[in-house]
């Protein structure tokens, strides 16, 4: 470590550990955490100040082993090789310490300076296991902090302690494996180039044991400076799985495993509990292959259903004194170029008070709980089955049901699904997914104008949609049965008030700073627009879309045009479009409901396009916008037609 360089402190763990909890307890809400595994994909950070000392916290994407299996677990183990980290917490659920130290005897393997958060501690307790803080310590020779993250307890501590190993590291005492495992390594260790290790920045037993366990980079590094000892290590590997007449991959890590089971054995105490908990009791019906379902179903119907009728009661009390204000200046907008202007800015304004944040806030204030309470993983647990039915990855659960909140996150959370393959499909279907933007949307106009049924129609409609273009592109690109879904399932936890509020306003602060604003520009923009007549051209151009296939007010154009920026501006700005608030006045309930349904499915916003090109290349991004689009105007068109046969 530089010395004009603050130190970095890196948090390592197994999804669902309660690592990103942590690292917003001590950097303040900045990363997106929640009761669900895969939320943290990419790594974050924050600079934060420990008894007076300035120190770097990055939170990197969960991981179950330092020997990679999709690109989550690659990030992780490629920061830790690359010397950024001066220090490393890692985070383990003391209510699952034998399976969570794994990492941790992997990390002290590696030999950078450790801390052990010990976190979950009162889960722990609340099953029966009682954890021997100073024999663990003892036996891995690092240091060990008990931790709650969700109450702050122990979580300076912490940060202290990876300070103190900054600056005087504790050697920590790597696992030892039976005779032949040790022979081996030896004999890797003494032909080993004396640059790889070097190369690498790690000791030159770990990159022994990362030959021996087959890391494909690792691998390579070593390929590259000798292959003559390349193929040596690849023989020993094969050796060494002839004689415990096991497969290359699994001696290593069933070893390891051994250890860490021996080593809970030592350092807990488990007390049998006598009877089930209430969470047992809960998962009963909550997990029941057919209850379950019809529970989610109603979870989700309760989410819209809470957005629904609290965002119109909210939106009822904020709309008036902008409408107001409004009337005032929309016969005077054509006298000038200011009043034009000013007459955007309030609208803008009054979209964002009177229309997004109603709807918008008890969507997240739900999704939240449902997140924190741990019910999301259950959802994605019972519809696991159903993904495999339309040629799905069940891990694809996962980014579709984070799309609810917004497709930039649940794009980037397609990185956790193993294949190329799964990651393209999944990717392509997670823009078809309404997110909170669209969901506005959708609460707004249909369910406001023509009532919530209409709404949930609009949903099911998207559901069934998604599903067929799912099956049809799995079906194109065809691959043997997917594995099942592996994935964590949390303990039920009622979450403190301040954290789910916390969350809802780290939301809730997104659209303020990054979305709103753009609202209020892109408002004010259109009202320049329509004083010196472009929009007209606008509306001019995209006509045989709008009034041609779709049957909408021409007017409905330029609001199209700059939904592409954000969805909420096809909202937003059609009010001012048209003309009047009174969105049913100049439309009929058939153009509603087709401008809803065409919004909700064309092409997704440019934040989550510049997304698609980062994980999936231009190519499928192309795809994308080119499939939404497509789909929108057949499904828009197709409610025009219903509506002119239907009178």
């Amino acid at each position: 470590m530089r010395e004009r360089d603050i130190p970095t402190l890196a948090l390592v763990g197994q999804p669902n550990c309660g690592k990103s909890t942590l690292f917003n307890a001590l950097a303040g809400f900045k990363a997106n955490t929640g009761n669900f595994p895969g939320t943290t994909v990419a790594f974050t950070e924050s600079e934060v100040v420990v008894g007076g000392r300035r120190a770097r916290v990055i939170d990197l994407p969960g991981t179950y082993s330092l020997s990679p299996t999709d690109e989550a677990e690659r990030v992780t183990r490629d920061f830790l090789l690359s010397g950024r980290a001066d220090a490393v917490v890692a985070v383990v659920d003391a209510s699952v310490l034998a399976r969570s130290i794994e990492v941790v005897l992997q990390l002290v393997e590696m030999g950078r300076p450790l801390v052990v958060a010990l976190n979950m501690v009162d889960e722990a307790r609340r099953k029966g296991i009682e954890v021997d803080v100073a024999a663990l310590e003892a036996r891995l020779g690092v240091p060990v902090v008990p931790t709650i993250a969700t109450r702050g307890q122990g979580v300076v501590r912490v940060a202290a302690e990876a300070l103190r190993a900054c600056d005087h590291p504790r050697p920590g005492r790597p696992p030892v494996y039976d005779r032949d495992v040790e022979e081996t390594l030896r004999a890797v260790e003494d032909r080993m180039p004396p640059d790889l290790a070097a190369r690498l920045r790690a000791p030159s037993r770990w990159v022994a044991l990362r030959l021996l366990e087959g890391d494909a980079a690792v691998e390579e590094a070593a390929g590259a400076l000798d292959p003559e000892f390349r193929a040596f290590a690849v023989e020993r590997r094969k050796a060494l799985a002839r004689m415990h007449d096991w497969p290359e991959e699994t001696v290593l890590a069933s070893h390891r495993h051994a250890i860490a089971m021996d080593l809970f054995e030592a350092v807990a105490r488990v007390v049998p509990r006598r009877k089930h908990s209430l969470g047992d009791r809960v998962d009963a019906v909550v997990m029941h292959p057919v209850a379950g379902l019809a529970i989610a179903g109603l979870a989700f119907a309760s989410l819209f259903g809470v957005a629904f009728f609290v965002g119109d009661a909210l939106a009822g009390l904020l709309e008036g004194p902008f409408e107001a204000v409004s009337d005032w200046i929309g016969p005077r907008a054509s006298e000038g170029l200011g009043w034009a202007l000013l007459r955007g800015l309030v609208d803008g304004v009054a979209g964002g008070v009177g229309i997004v944040l109603p709807y918008l806030l008890p969507l997240l204030l739900v999704l939240s709980l449902y997140e924190d309470l741990g019910y999301l993983p259950r959802a994605a647990f019972l519809v696991d089955g159903l993904m495999h039915r339309i040629g799905l990855h069940g891990k694809s659960v996962v980014p579709l049901v984070l799309g609810y909140g917004c497709s930039v996150p649940a794009l980037m959370g397609t990185r956790i699904l193993e294949t190329p393959r799964d990651r393209v499909l999944t990717a392509l279907l997670v823009p078809l997914v309404p997110c909170s933007a669209r969901t506005v949307v959708i609460l707004a106009l249909v369910g406001a104008i023509l009532g919530p049924l209409a709404a949930l129609a609009v949903y099911a409609l998207n559901l069934v949609v998604t599903a067929v273009v799912g099956r049809v592109m799995s079906s194109v690109a065809r691959q043997g049965p997917g594995a099942g879904l592996l994935m964590d399932i949390p303990p039920y936890r009622v979450p403190p008030a301040q954290t789910v509020l916390r969350k809802v306003w780290f939301r809730a602060y997104e659209f303020l700073v990054a979305a709103w604003p753009v609202l209020i520009v892109a408002s004010v923009v259109l009202g320049a627009l329509e004083y010196v007549g472009v929009d007209r051209v606008v509306n001019a151009v995209l006509a045989p879309v709008t009034s041609g296939v779709l049957g909408l007010p021409e007017a409905v154009g330029v609001t199209l045009f700059f939904g592409v920026l954000r969805k909420e501006l096809s909202l937003i700005l059609l009010a001012q479009a048209l003309g009047t608030p009174d969105i049913a006045s100049a439309m009929t309930p058939a153009q509603i409901l087709g401008f809803t349904i065409f919004v909700t499915f064309y092409v997704p916003c440019v934040a989550s396009l510049a997304t698609l090109v980062r994980e999936v290349g231009w190519r499928w991004t192309g795809v994308s916008a080119a499939l939404n689009t497509g789909l929108a105007l057949v499904l828009a068109a197709a409610v025009r037609l219903v509506a002119m046969i239907s009178t």
